[in-house]
């Protein structure tokens, strides 16, 4: 098998359908599915130099794989990454991103605002372990600076957050991690990597859930780790080769079919998203309203500098907290309840009660995740109906 020449000079359109792709000597049109365990050598001495590294090549799947190795060339040249690693799971990218550099008395500073699971990563998994941890206000650039210690060696964000959609500073955040000799990792699964580039902004390492936006279309887990050759050689690679949360091959391969239509996808999700937005915000029931295409936001200045459109979810607080929001997604026909997000199909969830659940309620007041506010994901249904759809459920409010 030989590798396509690269993409890099192409737009993102173009290496979304052919960056990475590898054909074997049968020259398919679409990518093989190379469900393979493990590989044969011709000899002895071969075997021996591929496990040395001297002979390139694929050994055992949990460390790489055809189908595997072109999901993550894919995503590298859509990043504008230097290497990247794959994983099971969006949390599997995550916890692997911020636990495998680390040591005991290391120190870890992260912002309030984070997906559940990522919360419990910092503030439970890594304290275990003997590793430090502090939480500030994201938006708070000064808390960024007085938390930054001598044993600071990570900084981790999400942007914009789940659900409340804040949007943090990459830049600056990314400025005081480095004067302290610390990396930053954002998880950009909001923005998606069609809309913000976190790398070209100063941070040191981006994940993804490629459950979400990636595949798009609820079908499969996945996730990616996308740093600078020497970040993923010296603290990622032999930390999954060894503890082995990866990506299955069939999983890369409905990930690479999904990427194929990613741009197009977003796009239509956050012009959808945009008129559901515009429309909510008129709405009598509705009390606030937040998305990040708006003049409104409150980080609309940080959304112009560093996004290049909108996100595809809207978060909004219907009146008379849990009672009307759940009065509201039970009255939708169209958008389904799911704690699911970037899906071809409108999703909505109610954070209080699943994702950020663990929260005790003054933990998520804090961070605006009222009784009443409710997360949409927009999907590519029709907007008109949508709307419709979401101005019948607001009657029962």
């Amino acid at each position: 098998m030989s590798e396509s020449e690269g993409t890099a000079r192409f737009r993102p359109e173009t290496r979304l359908v052919h960056g990475g792709t590898l054909r074997s000597q049968f020259g398919e049109t679409s990518e093989g599915l190379f469900l393979t365990q493990g590989y044969v050598y011709d000899t002895a001495e071969q075997c021996e130099a591929r496990f040395k590294g001297q002979d390139p090549g694929f050994i055992y799947s949990r460390y790489s794989n055809p189908t595997i190795a072109m999901f993550e060339r894919r995503m590298i040249e859509l990043e504008g990454a230097e290497a990247a690693r794959s994983t099971a799971t969006g949390m599997a990218a995550v916890t692997t991103a911020i636990l495998a550099p680390l040591k005991a008395g290391d120190h870890v500073v992260a912002s309030k605002a984070l997906f559940g699971s990522c919360l419990y990563v910092v503030q439970d998994l890594l304290p275990r372990y003997g590793i430090e941890t502090t939480l500030v206000d994201g938006l708070d650039l000064d808390q960024w600076q007085r938390a930054l210690r001598p044993n600071t060696k990570t900084f981790f964000l999400e942007s914009p957050t789940n659900p409340t959609l804040d949007v943090l500073d990459i830049a600056e955040i990314a400025k005081i991690a480095h004067s302290g000799g610390a990396r930053l990792i954002v998880d950009n699964v909001f923005a998606t990597p069609i809309w913000q580039s976190p790398l070209s902004l100063g941070a040191d390492v981006v994940v993804y859930s490629a459950t979400k936006h990636i595949d798009g279309q609820g079908r499969c887990l996945g996730g990616i780790i996308l740093s600078s050759e020497a970040f993923i050689a010296e603290h990622i690679h032999n930390f999954m080769r060894q503890t082995g949360p990866s990506l299955s091959p069939f999983n890369a391969w409905v990930l690479l079919k999904g990427l194929e239509t990613l741009g197009v996808r977003v796009r239509a999700q956050t012009e959808n998203a945009a008129k559901i937005a515009e429309a909510l915000a008129k709405h009598p029931k509705i009390t606030r309203l937040v998305y990040p295409g708006r003049s409104d936001h409150p980080q609309a200045a940080t959304v112009k500098k560093q996004m290049g459109a909108g996100s595809t979810l809207v978060g909004f607080e219907v009146k008379d907290g849990k009672a009307g929001a759940f009065r509201c997604l039970n009255g939708l026909k169209i958008s389904r309840i799911s704690n699911n997000l970037g899906d071809a199909k409108s999703l909505v969830t109610h954070p209080a009660t699943t994702t950020h659940q663990r929260l005790a309620p003054e933990a998520r007041a804090e961070l605006g995740i009222s009784e009443g506010f409710i997360r949409f994901s927009a999907g590519l249904e029709h907007p008109d109906d949508l709307i419709e759809d979401f101005e019948r459920a607001l009657e029962r409010v």
